[in-house]
């Protein structure tokens, strides 16, 4: 047996049908009782009846008495970051490198909920348990605690090298080992608070956000030309641009072992110091170095008239300029409508 709704002269009847078959063994429909019109049937009117049922097949309860729902947690993103972090080889890399006998408690797993909490859903590190009560984060502690949340952190800073260098090894299958162009810019971070602490890298200097000065701390990021993160650094808030270069490559070509670097950068971030500098570094690593800039107008005259000096075909010149190979890209008519557009 089953209901089914009827309808007739535009009104919904609820009815009780049996199903059954014919001495000819064709199936029809008769049915047991109508159990009223749809809109004037009210649980109070059918609740016996599902009772009666219930007890006649045994059951206390009744089935229509309303359900409630626990919450399930969050599953799917944690899931797909979880298995290509592990198929990344970023677990164990990062196991070996925070490896101590002091700890009782996994470290790489609380890292990991960390970078996947950044990724979901942003917050702070009581945040971020919060948020680990709402997923279901496989390999995860059953009890997790912000002070190992902040002793985690402490391990990251002391272990940073080690932990770099071992993740720079996983990354090292997906590079061209051929050709590397290397892409890397610097951006300020403006912090709040007046505390000072030793080797503080908070400090005044002109901020990007407000065009002002701020305190903050200076990041750069080293991608691929696929866009691939290799490698980011922090300096401190009055770091002038072209002196984090040296740093920066000293460690990609020691990471990374690549045959021959182009290195991405506007005019801010190179000077005519540190391509000298930079240069030397890579030929000491049996490594060559190129640059692409990216070099605003108002700036050409830095270069002390090697433009002027160039023919240009087809927006294309080559000359020297500090004893280097100079290759320039440089349409007029495309430069005064983008300065036009500016302005």
């Amino acid at each position: 047996m089953y209901t089914r709704i009827s309808r007739s002269g535009g009104r919904s009847y609820l009815q009780l049908v049996e199903s059954f078959r014919t001495d000819t063994g064709a199936v029809r429909q008769r049915v047991i009782a109508n159990l009223g019109r749809l809109d004037q049937l009210e649980p109070k009117k059918l609740d016996p009846l599902i009772d009666g049922l219930n007890r006649a097949l045994g059951r206390s309860t009744n089935s229509a008495e309303s359900v409630e729902y626990d919450s399930a947690r969050a599953f799917g993103d944690v899931f797909a970051l979880h298995e290509l972090w592990q198929s990344l080889g970023f677990g164990p890399a990062i196991k070996r490198a925070l490896r101590s006998s002091r700890r009782s408690f996994d470290a790489e797993a609380l890292v990991r909920a960390m970078v996947f909490n950044r990724l979901c859903a942003p917050d702070s590190k009581l945040g971020c348990l919060q948020w680990l009560e709402t997923v279901a984060m496989p390999a995860m502690p059953e009890s997790v605690t912000h002070d190992q949340l902040l002793r985690t952190m402490d391990a990251l800073m002391e272990r940073a090298e080690a932990v770099e260098d071992r993740i720079s090894k996983q990354l090292r299958p997906m590079l061209d080992q051929q050709l590397s162009v290397v892409f890397y810019d610097l951006t300020t971070v403006r912090i709040q608070g007046e505390a000072q602490l030793p080797n503080d890298v908070r400090a005044f200097g002109m901020n990007k956000e407000t065009g002002g000065i701020a305190r903050q701390f200076v990041l750069g990021v080293v991608q691929s030309a696929e866009g691939l993160p290799l490698m980011h650094t922090v300096h401190a808030g009055n770091v002038g641009e072209t002196k984090t270069l040296q740093g920066m490559l000293s460690k990609v070509l020691a990471r990374f072992p690549v045959e021959r670097v182009i290195l991405v950068a506007d005019r801010g971030l190179l000077s005519l110091d540190n391509i000298s500098e930079l240069t030397a570094l890579a030929e000491a690593s049996e490594r060559k170095l190129e640059f692409i800039l990216a070099v605003p107008a108002r700036r050409y005259a830095e270069l002390g008239g090697t433009l002027e000096a160039m023919s240009f075909d087809k927006g294309l010149a080559e000359g020297h300029f500090a004893e280097q190979r100079l290759v320039v890209a440089h349409d007029p008519d495309r430069a005064d409508e983008q300065s036009a557009r500016r302005r």
